[in-house]
Formats: C-alpha cells, sequence, structure tokens
C-alpha cells in the first residue's frame, strides 16, 4: 500500500540561524536553509563540516543554542512524535541490534509503524540480497546500511535522511542506494536530505545543494543552477608565472608557470578580457564538477601549485 504525504504548503525543513557549540568549538554558525518538498537535497561537506550536528537537531537530538529549526513546520524537541513520525533515518554508524536476525529487524520495525508496507519491504530485502535469517552482527558493513535502509524506507516516511549513508559501501550498492532507491522515494513525492562527504555521489543525484564548511553554509541552491554559476578556464601565459593579480569573477587561481587553472563565478567573458591583459590566452573552458567548485570556495588559492598537485592534473 502507498500512503500520500501529509500537504505541505512550505519548506519540509526550515532552519533559521543556528548555532550550537561544543565547548570552545563553534560546530554551527548561524546557519539557515530550506529544504522543499519532494527533492533529492544534497548537504556537502567535509568531515567534521558540521553536517551530522545539523541532522541531530532535524532529530531533536540537540536544542540550537541560537537559531530556529522546523521540520514540517513543527520543533522538533518541543514535538518529537509529530517530527518522527513521519521521517526515517539512517546514521553513519547502522546503529542496528546485532542480537536480531534480519527478519526479526523487519518485525520489530513493523510494530512502530501503521503504514508499513509489508510488499516494499520484501522487495527491498530481495534487492539488497539480504538473508532473513542472517544475525545483524554477521553482517557486513554494506549489509548493515542495506538492512538499516530498508526499516527506514519501508514505512515510505515523507522526510528521509540519509547521514553519509555510502560509507563503506561497493559502488555497485551505491547506485542501488543513490539512482534506484532515491528516486523511488522521490517519484512518490517525499523528499531526501542526503548528507556525504562524496561530492561525485550527491552531483549524480541532488537536485538541491548545500555546501557548508566550519559550520558555515558557504553555497545553497539548485544543483544546475550552482553549476551553471560557474566555469573553468585553461589559461596559458606568454610568460612563467609564480602568482596572479586578483581579477573579479576568479574564486580559484592554481598554475605552474604558462599553464593556469582558473574557477569563475559569473560571466567568463570578463575573465577572458581580464587574463589578455595579463598576457593569457583561454586554452579550453568547461563546467566544473561540484567537487571542484566546493574545493575552489572554501580552499581556493592564488598561486602556484605543487608539482604533485601539477602531476594529478596531467600537467607535468
Amino acid at each position: 500500500m502507498t500512503t500520500t504525504p501529509e500537504n505541505t504548503t512550505g519548506p519540509v525543513v526550515e532552519v533559521r540561524g543556528l548555532v550550537r557549540h561544543f565547548k570552545q568549538k563553534i560546530a554551527l554558525d548561524g546557519v539557515s536553509l530550506d529544504v522543499p518538498p519532494g527533492v533529492v537535497f544534497g548537504l556537502v561537506g567535509e568531515n567534521g563540516a558540521g553536517k551530522t550536528t545539523l541532522i541531530r537537531h532535524l532529530l531533536g537530538l540537540m536544542r540550537a543554542a541560537a537559531g530556529t529549526v522546523r521540520v514540517f513546520g513543527r520543533d522538533p524537541v518541543e514535538d518529537p512524535v509529530g517530527v518522527l513520525s513521519r521521517l526515517g533515518y539512517l546514521s553513519e554508524d547502522r546503529d542496528l541490534p546485532p542480537w536480531m536476525r534480519v527478519d526479526e529487524l523487519i518485525g520489530y520495525s513493523r510494530a512502530f509503524y501503521p503504514a508499513w508496507d509489508d510488499a516494499y519491504a520484501e522487495r527491498l530485502r530481495k534487492l539488497f540480497g539480504l538473508d532473513p535469517a542472517s544475525r545483524i552482527r554477521t553482517l557486513s558493513r554494506g549489509e548493515k546500511a542495506k538492512a538499516g535502509l530498508l526499516a527506514a524506507l519501508a514505512y515510505r516516511p515523507e522526510l528521509l535522511l540519509l547521514d553519509e549513508p555510502s560509507s563503506g559501501l561497493d559502488p555497485a550498492v551505491r547506485q542501488d542506494i543513490l539512482e534506484a532507491i532515491l528516486r523511488d522515494v522521490v517519484s512518490e513525492g517525499r523528499t531526501v536530505l542526503f548528507s556525504s562527504h562524496l561530492l561525485d555521489e550527491i552531483e549524480r543525484v541532488a537536485d538541491v545543494v548545500a555546501m557548508i564548511h566550519h559550520g558555515r553554509v558557504v553555497l545553497h541552491g539548485p544543483l544546475d543552477t550552482v553549476k551553471a554559476a560557474h566555469t573553468r578556464l585553461t589559461v596559458r601565459f606568454v610568460e612563467n608565472r609564480t602568482e596572479l593579480p586578483e581579477m573579479a569573477g576568479v574564486i580559484e587561481a592554481n598554475g605552474l608557470g604558462r599553464d593556469w587553472t582558473l574557477v569563475c563565478e559569473g560571466d567568463p567573458e570578463s575573465v577572458r578580457a581580464q587574463a589578455a591583459t595579463l598576457g593569457g590566452e583561454i586554452t579550453g573552458q568547461r563546467a566544473p564538477s561540484l567537487e571542484e567548485i566546493f574545493v575552489a570556495r572554501v580552499h581556493g588559492r592564488r598561486g602556484a601549485e605543487t608539482w604533485a598537485d601539477a602531476a594529478r592534473a596531467g600537467r607535468v
């Protein structure tokens, strides 16, 4: 049986000015973002950037030091039942009872959710290749992720929170989760918030992205809009250079000698004209990957790269 998500007129998740400290460390520093209904929302950032801390606030496990958190228009700390009854969650730790068999985990989980879909649960079990008689403690890391995802999906939650779901999974399983399963959820009008430091995976499935770095959101918007706003240019200069001056629209400049790469935001023609005044000619132009955009925005540098960097980029 397929249930219809409760009508939502606003964002499924709405965070405003969220602050969280751990002793002297600022884990979240004024985070604000919206997650619209019916999308895959990619929350990207390095390990320790604040992604899991943000998700724990959405689950009502942490109270904001400042700011507000709303899920389905409700405060998850003040109304945990109203929020948790409508979302599914898979943690990076795969925190499942180790003594249970897979079929016992399914039966245990079914008891908590009136909308549990037995047929869907069985389809997922077969898709994931899970033996119903296997004990959780005997499963591999990837199999535990599959079992946890099954338990989170089978009651068809309106919001699915996935915290680093691909950790420890082989490429074939990642494809099952990131393409088949997530799109199945979204096709029913449900919403997925997917946290990962693997930006290529986020780029493959996300509709909307938010980049978080040191507890701050550094970029937030539809993936297509984010990518369209950035360009990667390769430039060859007449003479060797060890650095470039500030150039409007350039957020990262790396190079070695005459050959440089620039990641730009906005109109690339303006950068082309600026490069020409410095004796440079644009020799290549393409859309950057989401990873290249993220690195440029949070680690952008403006100087000569190392020989190791150049070798990785194929320039030496």
